[in-house]
């Protein structure tokens, strides 16, 4: 199959300054850190050499999400893609764990309490979102807005967060609820997936690390 038919690209945004200081982002909006900024350009690159022309792409209203998918387009020559900005792919809601590092909040709150609230499915942090409530807002604007045009032919790139791509992978990769915990995406990681018309699925075909500056 051509690398540029029935093409779903996801890939998660750069290194933010968030990131890198281990706050809680969610609704946030740090911008990228140098680092970030490579391992966006780093994304494009991988992606150009791999002969990949996109139709659409979609992002967040996030700028660490859009500003990695604008660095991205840049690498391949397509910074005049049109761009759908959508709140369906922001990242999940921290609530009032949003703006803590993360050391500080194991000790406040206990380290099993953060991970279940970080990594479970139906855990809800205070005043936020769990991944089900994450998934249950993401999964009808991917079914009826994006998964047609991949169905359909079109080469597709979705730049998101950790978290929002994971509510994606429950119902891609078909992983059960408790078994996402163990699912995690590096920043500026890959994921490549192939639509099938006849059955109407999507199914990974690749995952791409990428290192900055790589």
């Amino acid at each position: 199959m051509d690398s540029n038919t029935h093409t779903l690209v996801l890939v998660r945004h750069g290194q933010s300054e968030d990131n890198e200081r281990e706050l809680f982002s969610g609704l946030r909006d740090p911008a990228l850190t140098p680092r970030g900024v490579e391992e966006a350009g780093s994304a494009g690159t991988t992606l150009r050499n791999l002969g990949y022309r996109f139709d659409a792409a979609f992002t967040s209203r996030l700028r660490r999400a859009q500003h990695t998918l604008a660095l991205i387009l840049e690498a391949l020559g397509q910074s005049d893609l049109p761009v759908h900005t959508d709140a369906a792919l922001n990242e999940r809601d921290y609530g009032a764990l949003a703006g803590l590092n993360k050391p500080d909040a194991r000790a406040r709150f206990g380290v099993e309490q953060v991970r279940t609230w970080r990594k479970s499915y139906d855990a809800v942090p205070p005043g936020g979102e769990s991944l089900a409530m994450t998934e249950a807002r993401l999964w009808p604007f991917f079914e009826h807005t994006i998964a047609p045009r991949v169905l359909g032919g079109g080469c597709v790139l979705v730049v998101a967060h950790g978290n929002s791509l994971r509510s994606l992978l429950l119902r891609l990769d078909r992983i059960e609820p408790r078994q996402i915990e163990d699912v995690n995406i590096g920043t500026a990681e890959i994921l490549v997936y192939r639509g099938d018309p006849a059955t109407r699925t999507l199914t990974r075909a690749a995952t791409i690390a990428t290192p900055a500056g790589g």
